[in-house]
């Protein structure tokens, strides 16, 4: 996929999952702009975090679990389009459960 093509589908995913259309341009966004806490514009929170999670897994075949590395993978759309760009970066592949092509399913690092 196109590098910019990804963060800017992730900006309007993101936004439409967040309930913000009315309130900010994805345009306006930038790939390293922080979406969750006080310096946020966006200002997600756990529930806008859980939409977006399952939004990521039903459009790029990418699941995230924990609060923990999710915090840390939906911190940005920059973190968010590394990790759908490489696959495994918030856990370890179950075994035997993603094959070239396939949708990976991860478990939190233990």
């Amino acid at each position: 996929m196109d590098h910019p093509l990804l963060e800017e589908q992730l900006k309007q995913l993101l936004i439409r999952e967040c309930d913000k259309e009315d309130d900010i341009d994805w345009q306006s966004i930038s790939d390293d702009e922080p979406l969750f806490g006080g310096k946020s514009r966006i200002a997600m929170d756990s529930l806008d975090a859980l939409q977006v999670s399952l939004a990521l897994q039903q459009h790029y075949g990418v699941r995230i679990e924990g609060a923990k590395d999710g915090r840390r993978i939906l911190a940005t759309i920059a973190s968010i389009a590394a990790y759908i760009r490489s696959g495994s970066v918030a856990g370890e592949l179950e075994p035997g459960k993603a094959k070239a092509g396939e949708k990976a399913q991860f478990t939190d690092a233990k």
